[in-house]
């Protein structure tokens, strides 16, 4: 699969269905976030996989009800770092957390490139996480994504919103919308190129 096909191929799904998580596959997810580039080659990721059942059941107090579809997920990713294991920039922007994403989204397009879902939630709970999975607490758990494969069968435990979703890709702006050339407030023009 080339790039620009994961990146279209890549969803959100919420329809998951078990399966078995080996250590290729861990392997294979690490390994393409360690090849994202970092600020001077830092590489501030850190990752915790969690994919024994009972660690997985006892993670299900920090996701609210409105994420419970994540717990057909068979592996759980959670993204974390911390400012002083990236570059320190004058200027106080938390450089750590755009190279940390940089390395998420290698990770996700190669779970893709699997045929598998992994879909990063900001709904949890990041003080019951962080204890449950030991982060100290100077680091900061940016993410957490749930892996899976995605199941065909939904219909009978998904809302009607997220059954839309999970049908129909949600609408995406318009390049123009979040596109600016030469300086901000130029809005991309197709047209004109």
């Amino acid at each position: 699969m080339d790039v620009k096909l994961a990146i279209n191929k890549r969803r959100a799904y919420r329809a998951l269905k078990p399966f078995k998580i080996t250590v290729k596959i861990i392997q294979e997810l690490s390994k393409a976030a360690q090849l994202a580039p970092s600020c001077f080659n830092k590489q501030p990721w850190r990752y915790v996989f969690i994919s024994d059942k009972k660690c997985l059941n006892d993670f299900r107090v920090a996701l609210p009800d409105a994420n419970n579809w994540a717990y057909d997920a068979s592996l759980i990713i959670a993204v974390i770092s911390e400012a002083s294991l990236d570059c320190k920039l004058k200027d106080g922007r938390e450089y750590y957390l755009f190279d940390t994403g940089i390395a998420s989204g290698f990770m996700i397009l190669r779970a893709t490139e699997l045929g598998l879902v992994a879909h990063p939630m900001a709904g949890y709970d990041a003080q019951k996480a962080k204890e449950l999975l030991n982060i100290p607490t100077n680091m900061t758990l940016i993410n957490i994504i749930a892996v899976s494969q995605h199941a065909e069968n939904y219909k009978d435990f998904l809302t009607k919103e997220k059954i839309e979703s999970e049908e129909n890709r949600p609408p995406r702006m318009n390049l123009s919308e979040f596109i600016y050339i030469n300086k901000y407030g130029i809005s991309f023009n197709e047209k004109k190129f």
